[in-house]
């Protein structure tokens, strides 16, 4: 598939071998479905295939029937509905691993990129929008509007691409579990005091800023060679714990999606009503 067929993301590289990979579902607040995370991973295939890109900013579309900064989305997370299959050829269906709810796949896709990944959360980024980025982008500026939240305990779940080995190593084991436990919303601030974003941007000012840092990476004023290398060399601890981690998470996801207590979840969130668990 070309990136100009894409159809939840826009790939676009302009003349400073600048790629801006774009979510692209706003009736759905970007929510990212299998098929989205297959688009992506062709995406970062792309991206690294291409010796005239050096950088990759990730971001989420404005949604131009919202006008207030503060409603903007980054990502809304995992999208579960049948819907997101319609129009599918059943070629790409069969290509979509229903048994890797984790993402493995795309998440050791983009943990394993060579080139530097920086992503613009513009807005709202919850669940696996969150545990995307923080595997995957180098560096994270967020909107002074935008948030973050891990749902999981809330919808029946649990955590998913990597982020069970790689929160507690952010934040500590205690403040992992407040997070995921507690679901509650951590906004930009907060996100910058516990070092899980890089810098808070006004709003209008964010891609600006992404791409103004971007710049600072390409040629001629970033050395790509160099940036690659020290990449190669920070996660080479790490590669074989984010493997067992995403297999672990894919196990316990694979039990927790014939739960009951999920079932229950996703009939509340239709509803638009709080889940009642039974445990079961």
């Amino acid at each position: 598939m070309n990136t100009s067929e894409f159809r939840e993301i826009i790939y676009d590289r302009d003349q400073a071998g600048i790629v801006t990979l774009t979510f692209n579902t706003p009736a759905r607040k970007h929510a990212l479905s299998m098929y989205t995370f297959y688009e992506i991973y062709l995406a970062i295939d792309a991206f690294e295939k291409d010796d005239t890109a050096f950088a990759m900013i990730m971001t989420g579309a404005n949604d131009p029937n919202i006008e207030a900064p503060s409603k903007q989305a980054f990502s809304s997370g995992g999208y579960f509905s049948p819907d997101a299959y319609e129009g599918l050829s059943p070629k790409i269906v069969a290509e979509l691993d229903q048994s890797d709810i984790a993402q493995k796949r795309t998440t050791m896709k983009i943990f394993m990129c060579d080139k530097p990944i920086l992503a613009a959360v513009n807005g709202l980024a919850i669940g696996g929008a969150v545990t995307f980025v923080l595997a995957g982008a180098d560096q994270i500026y967020m909107s002074e509007h935008a948030w973050f939240q891990l749902p999981f305990a809330k919808l029946g779940i649990s955590a998913e691409l990597a982020s069970s080995f790689l929160l507690p190593r952010l934040l500590g084991m205690q403040k992992t579990k407040e997070i995921m436990f507690f679901a509650e919303r951590i906004d930009a601030q907060t996100a910058r005091d516990l070092h899980l974003t890089n810098a808070v941007v006004p709003h209008d000012e964010l891609l600006p800023y992404t791409y103004k840092k971007a710049l600072e990476l390409v040629p001629p004023r970033g050395a790509p060679r160099s940036i690659s290398a020290m990449k190669r060399l920070l996660r080479a601890p790490m590669v074989d714990e984010i493997a067992n981690a995403l297999d672990r998470e894919n196990e316990a996801l694979g039990n927790l999606f014939k739960s009951a207590d999920f079932a229950e979840a996703m009939m509340a969130r239709k509803e638009r009503r709080a889940p009642r668990f039974t445990g079961k």
